[in-house]
């Protein structure tokens, strides 16, 4: 039996990271996102994070509900 972590490495060790930037790519991390897309999303604050966990949530493929949510003339 193989048991996968739910924590990414850097994410969550010793409490919620400062940056903005870095808890959005964290979250993206553990809804399991790559981590360039996760990082490219992260850094754009005009990507609704929360939006994406929830359609993630859903079941959507993450990088489907990248290419839902991407803004206007951007690619994932």
């Amino acid at each position: 039996m193989t048991i996968h972590s739910t924590r990414v490495a850097g994410c969550g060790a010793a409490g919620p990271p400062v940056d903005v930037t870095a808890w959005r790519r964290c979250r993206l991390l553990e809804a399991g996102f790559d981590a360039d897309l996760a990082g490219r999303l992260a850094a754009d604050r005009r990507v609704d994070v929360h939006a994406l966990l929830q359609l993630v949530d859903r079941g959507c493929p993450p990088v489907l509900a990248a290419r839902i949510l991407s803004p206007e003339g951007s690619t994932p």
